[in-house]
């Protein structure tokens, strides 16, 4: 063992820590983790680890795909190796325990294909060979519920009683009368080092709205899965709940996770801004690629079937690849203000995984600097009234937007041929549970009638 790893295991012991909490995101978003020893935490920063890699072999509720080529029952579920990132330690102040994530590696090291941080690590290097880095931000949208983790199950997650009542946006006297829970909140954020810039109610019962501070888009996507998994315990602490469903109820609109981001010369300049013009030829060139890649790419922003109830018209969620200056009905938003130029990506909703929508965002930005793309006029004024030529249009269905991605041949050439075919398998196998379902509309529409 080296001198750092033993100076790094004395100062947690002398800090009374006995253990330490890992966390890897799979396909899903969800950090699959354990605690460790101390002792097996030193081993790791040393060796690496192995973890059972079921974590790529089943769906968000652990079930088995019965369609998988890279492992299940016929591989007998071997390790995938994996590395703890020394950089991302933070105590996490609901467990007193350090915390650390990880990226699934492969036995000889190399980068492992099916790894979602990995993914965007290796987009992000596409675009740094080019010249560039890139700053973003995340924003969620989340109902919270006096619910605990049995009353949903009790209740057949029915009638389920919001935190605050009735629709109230931006609401001063909700944030202060609540005040406890919001800046507990706040104060988690910071201690966790992913701290907010803004953080309010939105429209509806009990929905919040959290702006993430802006940083280089790895980190971003390390905050914004570190939020959603926190946020979700901080108020399971308490007894309520936090869900980040694309949409929980049709009575309302979607819950959405917008991301901001700019590009960055090797100068530190935005290469987004340009004097003299409502918007420079290397931001069309940007947007350009993102509208032209939004249908082909849209299972990473919409990776479920819920995702599709939020992508309607009317709902303040985008049903097209339409873009806009400073036009929230579209799906790409360019945010004019001097000093400030970005581009505000509206597709994703707040069930994507966060590495995902930055890999496929920036995905879709490399092609169109490369091609030199140009977009359409900006929709002005409501997009959901613009006549959508067919290629825009957005699949309504899981189903549907994976085959998309499947055959997209650019798409493939940047995130990979092993992450896409795998990626689509799970796609198509949640649509597939759908399917084996009778839901409560069905039996509403149908039970007495036909």
């Amino acid at each position: 063992m080296n001198d750092e790893i033993q100076q790094k295991v004395a100062e947690y012991r002398k800090q009374g820590f006995e253990s330490v909490l890992l966390g890897l995101c799979d396909i899903d978003g969800l950090l699959r983790g354990k605690y460790v020893s101390l002792e097996k935490f030193a081993s790791l920063l040393e060796k690496g680890g192995g973890f059972c890699d079921c974590v790529f072999g089943w769906d968000i509720d652990d079930q088995l795909y019965d369609t998988e080529e890279y492992t299940g029952w016929h591989t007998g579920f071997p390790d995938t190796n994996y590395r703890l990132l020394i950089d991302t330690e933070r105590i996490n102040p609901l467990t007193n325990t350090p915390f650390f994530l990880g990226e699934f590696a492969n036995s000889d090291e190399s980068d492992h294909a099916l790894c979602p941080r990995t993914l965007l690590r290796n987009v992000v290097k596409q675009l740094e060979y080019m010249g560039y880095s890139v700053m973003a931000g995340f924003e969620y949208e989340f109902f919270v519920f006096n619910e605990s983790t049995h009353s949903v199950r009790e209740k057949n997650f029915q009638n389920l009683e919001s935190f605050t009542p009735g629709n109230f946006g931006y609401s001063v006297l909700r944030a202060s009368t609540k005040a406890t829970e919001f800046t507990g909140l706040l104060k988690l954020c910071r201690d966790l080092g992913m701290p907010l810039e803004g953080l309010h109610c939105e429209t509806g019962p009990g929905v919040w709205e959290a702006a993430l501070a802006p940083m280089d888009v790895l980190s971003a996507a390390d905050q914004a899965t570190l939020f959603k998994t926190f946020s979700k315990s901080y108020f399971q602490q308490q007894d309520r709940m936090a869900t980040f469903m694309a949409k929980w109820s049709m009575d309302y609109p979607g819950q959405s996770g917008h991301f901001h981001f700019s590009i960055l010369d090797e100068q530190g300049n935005n290469v987004l801004s340009e004097t003299g013009t409502p918007i420079g030829e290397k931001a069309q060139h940007v947007i350009g690629g993102l509208s032209a890649y939004l249908p082909e790419f849209l299972a990473l922003y919409a990776p479920t079937v819920n995702s599709y109830t939020r992508l309607v018209k009317g709902a303040w969620a985008p049903i097209s690849a339409t873009w806009g200056i400073e036009n929230r009905t579209c799906a790409v938003r360019w945010v004019s203000k001097q000093g400030n130029e970005h581009v505000e990506h509206r597709v994703p909703g707040a069930d994507a995984n966060p590495y995902l929508v930055a890999a496929g965002t920036l995905a879709a930005s490399i092609l169109g600097l490369q091609e030199g793309m140009k977009p359409n006029p900006p929709i002005v004024g409501n997009a959901y009234d613009f006549d959508d030529p067919p290629q825009s249009v957005f699949s309504t269905n899981l189903r549907d937007a994976a085959n998309a991605l499947d055959t997209s041949h650019d798409g493939r050439k940047i995130l990979g041929d092993e992450f896409v075919d795998h990626f689509v398998m799970t796609r198509l196998w949640e649509h597939q549970e759908a399917q084996k379902t009778v839901n409560d509309w069905q039996l509403r529409r149908y039970f007495e009638s036909i």
